[in-house]
């Protein structure tokens, strides 16, 4: 295969690690059957779910206004009851001194392979197809996961990822694999099952058969998302320019599209784009460290195409969503694009959900939404300022459907009952004590498996584990 080619090779041929990477999610028959219902642990409900509600103080960003102070009240149901100025009655109230926003959601990753450290690639590469196929990236990353996958550890691997993503503050994740299993959902997973339907499909090499059916399910309105890798490579790559003409030649550009990095795209191929109603998602951290640029932000902001943002993975990505949007706004100033901090926090939260499809659902704080919230520390008198700034040690509180996944231990101790604590896991995180609730699934282990348990399990078989809290 030639080096400046993005002809993935024969099928059958690819590794474990290919066909996790590369498979995409292009089927609703690449999901196992969907759970109807799941039992509870030992009796114990699941996840730490204060009974009567709670609320939380804060400045509170809403999508039109900032509330400062606000409060975000969290039902019994695992909605979000009211976002008001005024303190709630009937309800406890935690006063966080903080800032509260939806959770995140992170457009762009591949969270299969977020347990390594991150690697430190030797030079610059044309295109995604050429680092894929050097000797050394082959050593460090690709034959390790192979190996996990022979000894049975995938799935801890996965799990082990969406704790990385949780502890992040991000609340939805984009570019699991069909292998990725969906029973052990801890974050929610854009393109896999979410609300009870499947809306999102993916892929990574442009495959004509597979598009084809993609497309069938765009018409029929069953998919609201499709996420592809584009143009991914240097602006002078002609590979990556190929491969957005074929995508433009099979009719894959449309207004449910989303296209992912598009680092080589002109202006010109941009505004075809915009002409489709395509979405862009930018992951500039791993575009910088992989081909020294990345997308023309500026040319995506003055067209309007609707943008969002990803961590990509952890070997040449960012550690979490936080740290991208840095990375983002930096880039940002160097293309003198005009993106402001508020519109930053939009493309991780509701920019993202509208992207998605799921703008019904997630991405803003309001009443009768999941409340699926983040809390974090507030260093700054503007609070956009203040979340732009914020890295994952700043995370104080997320909720999943009201569920406290992670938080400070006494804000979770004075929420929940005895018995959800118990079950839950005491963790040092970044110089603090925080509670990290793992039990919760949408099909539960018994007993649910903790964080000690998958570190030991993935240390025993790959030493070089990448740290979650580092």
């Amino acid at each position: 295969m030639p080096a400046d080619g993005l002809d993935p090779g024969p099928g059958p041929s690819r590794s474990a690690f290919e066909a996790a990477y590369a498979g995409g999610i292009s089927r609703e028959e690449d999901l196992p059957p969907p759970v109807v219902e799941a039992p509870p642990l030992d009796g114990v409900d699941r996840g730490i779910l204060p009974a009567g509600g709670f609320a939380l103080r804060g400045c509170v960003l809403t999508p039109d206004d900032v509330l400062d102070p606000g409060h975000v009240v969290l039902g019994e149901g695992g909605t979000i009851a009211a976002v008001q100025a005024a303190a709630p009655s009937g309800v406890e109230v935690v006063d966080t001194d903080g800032i509260v926003l939806p959770g995140l959601i992170d457009l762009h990753g591949h969270p299969d392979f977020n347990i390594f450290a991150p690697w430190e690639p030797p030079t610059l590469f044309i295109n995604r197809m050429q680092w894929r196929n050097s000797d050394l990236y082959h050593t460090l990353l690709r034959d390790r996961w192979d190996e996990l996958e022979e000894a049975g550890l995938a799935d801890g691997a996965a799990r082990y990822a969406e704790v990385r993503a949780l502890v992040g503050g991000t609340t939805a994740i984009q570019g699991a694999s069909p292998r990725f299993p969906t029973e052990e959902a801890l974050v929610r997973n854009v393109d896999k099952r979410i609300f009870g339907s499947q809306i999102g499909r993916s892929m990574v090499d442009i495959d004509e058969r597979s598009l084809g059916g993609i497309l069938e399910q765009i018409d029929a309105g069953d998919v609201k998302a499709f996420y592809v890798h584009v143009a991914e490579g240097m602006k002078d790559n002609e590979a990556s320019h190929n491969e957005f003409a074929k995508l433009v030649e099979l009719g894959g550009l449309t207004d449910a599209t989303v296209m992912i990095h598009g680092t080589a795209l002109s202006r010109e191929e941009l505004a075809l784009a915009k002409n489709a109603g395509a979405k862009l998602v930018w992951s500039p951290q791993s575009n910088l460290r992989l081909y020294g640029e990345t997308t023309s932000i500026a040319d995506a902001m003055e067209l309007e195409i609707p943008v969002a943002l990803g961590a990509d993975w952890l070997p040449s990505g960012s550690r979490s969503l936080l740290d991208e949007m840095r990375v983002a706004r930096h880039e940002a100033t160097s293309q003198n694009a005009p993106i402001t901090d508020r519109e930053l926090v939009r493309m991780v939260t509701r920019g993202a959900a509208s992207i998605a499809g799921l703008e019904s659902e997630l991405g803003l704080l309001a009443e009768r939404r999941p409340a699926d919230v983040l809390v974090l520390e507030r260093h700054a008198d503007d609070p956009w300022e203040s979340v732009l700034a914020a890295d994952p040690s700043w995370v104080e509180l997320v909720t999943i459907a009201g569920d406290l996944a992670y938080g400070r231990r006494e804000w979770v101790e004075r929420l929940g009952t005895p018995e959800q604590v118990a079950q839950a896991e005491v963790v040092i995180a970044w110089g603090k004590t925080m509670v990290l609730d793992t039990s919760y699934a949408v099909m539960p282990r018994d007993p649910p498996l903790r964080l000690a348990d998958l570190r030991a399990q993935l240390i025993a078989g790959f030493p070089n584990l990448g740290p979650i809290f580092a």
